[in-house]
Order: C-alpha cells, then structure tokens, then sequence
C-alpha cells in the first residue's frame, strides 16, 4: 500500500509539472478573496491533490490543501478533530467564498461536516468520483473483520446499506457539481449497466440536488491528476457548471 501511494504521488507531481510548463503562458485571473480548499479521499494525501492546488493558485484563488486520517481513524472523529479546526479558522479570518473540491471520499467528509457546522461563506463545492450512494466495491468488505483490521474503519462503512456513511452523511444545500469517471475497462465488462471508474459506479455518484454532473473518461485513483478533470472543476467553482461538449 505505501509503494503504490508513493508511486501514485510521483506520478501527480510529474502530471502537474507538465500541466504547468503547458499552461506557463495562459493568463491568470486576477487575484481573489475567495479560498478553495482541497479534501482528498480514503488512503489519500495532500500530494495527491497538487494538480489541483496549481491549477486554482494559478487563477489567484487562496488554496488550502487539507490532510486528514483516513486509514486508521472513523471518519467522524477525523472530520470533527482535524476538519473542523481548520475549517473554523477559515470562516472566522473573514475571507471571501470558501469553495470546495473534494475526491472519493472526501465528499463524503464534507457532507458529513456540513451536516454538523455552519459554514456561512460556503461557495461552490467539485465532487470527484464522491460515492454518494455507496460503492458495491467497498460493501463487499462489510462483513470481513480481517479486511477492517487491514484497511481501516472507512471502507467497510461507504457500502450501500442504509447504515453506512453515504446514506447518514446528509444532504448538501449548496451549489454543487458531480465529476464521474466511467474509464474502468472492467467495470464495463463485469457490469456493463452500471460503468464506472473502478470504485464507484457513475450512478452512485449523483445526489439530490446537484447543479451539475459530467462523465469523463478516466479512473478513480487518478481523476485528480488529470487535466480535464482540473478543468472542469475550475469552470465550476467559477462559474457554476461544467464545459459539457457540444451535442452530436
């Protein structure tokens, strides 16, 4: 686990250093008030968010790029002991908009957080690959107390049963778009009516009340450090839809 983490944020630095040298010339907006903060999702790290945090500092956003456990931690207790500090702060120094764009299951930790907190300068909130509805994947580790003791509290509990976290995380009354990926080749072949991105199921993505949802083409343990799916989500935050293609 730890060899593909590092291999994983080798592979985002050195995506989001050529997404920099191509867009070296682009014009940035101008500087802003507001705040993006970054979530990444279970087993992830800030690093696996860099591409993000560029791609928004580069456009004059302040960016916070949060960690917080996910392996070894309920997700509740790492939501009110290492979120909500941080999260208070940026409310209370009087910033402009506070948007949002999480991965996997840090829209879940947001749902779960904004169920709890009032945040009165929230902004637009990007959810990556969010498994709203639960993911078949993660049930299928439910009732194995081995897989729990392995990898955590977490993935067990983003099932589909009622119980689980998706289900109890409550709904999000704000402006939001969904991100999904449908680039799983085995997905398609093991469930072609449900594609997805290898974790998450484009059906399970969505939840009531989104402004916006687009499918791409891509994975999950990589979505972030994608181009396009950088793209999207600025066009979002910035103006509260995505760039759909046009028709055919």
């Amino acid at each position: 686990m730890k060899i593909s983490l590092l291999r994983h944020c080798a592979w985002c630095l050195f995506a989001g250093g050529l997404v920099a040298k191509v867009n070296a010339q682009e014009p940035a907006n101008a500087a802003t008030s507001e705040t993006v903060v970054l979530l990444h999702g279970l087993y992830g790290a800030p690093l696996m968010m860099k591409r993000l945090e560029w791609t928004f500092r580069r456009q004059g956003y302040h960016v916070v790029n949060l960690a917080y456990p996910t392996w070894r931690v309920p997700l509740e207790t790492a939501v009110e002991s290492h979120l909500h500090s941080s999260l208070t702060s940026l409310t209370s120094a009087g910033t402009g908009q506070v948007h949002f764009v999480t991965h996997s299951m840090g829209g879940i930790a947001l749902r779960m957080y904004l169920a709890r907190h009032n945040l009165p300068n929230l902004g637009r909130v990007v959810m990556l690959a969010p498994p709203n509805q639960g993911s078949k994947l993660a049930h299928l580790f439910k009732g194995s107390a081995f897989a729990r003791w392995v990898l955590g509290p977490n993935l067990a509990r983003l099932g589909t049963a009622p119980e689980d976290l998706p289900q109890r995380a409550g709904p999000m009354a704000c402006e939001f778009g969904i991100i999904a990926g449908d680039g799983s080749l085995l997905s398609k072949w093991f469930d072609p009516a449900h594609p997805g991105d290898g974790r998450v199921s484009v059906e399970s993505t969505k939840l009531a009340g989104m402004a916006d949802h687009l499918v791409l083409l891509v994975r999950h343990r990589f979505m972030m450090c994608q181009r396009e799916v950088c793209a999207q989500a600025s066009a979002f935050i910035a103006q509260g839809r995505f760039n759909h293609p046009p028709a055919q």
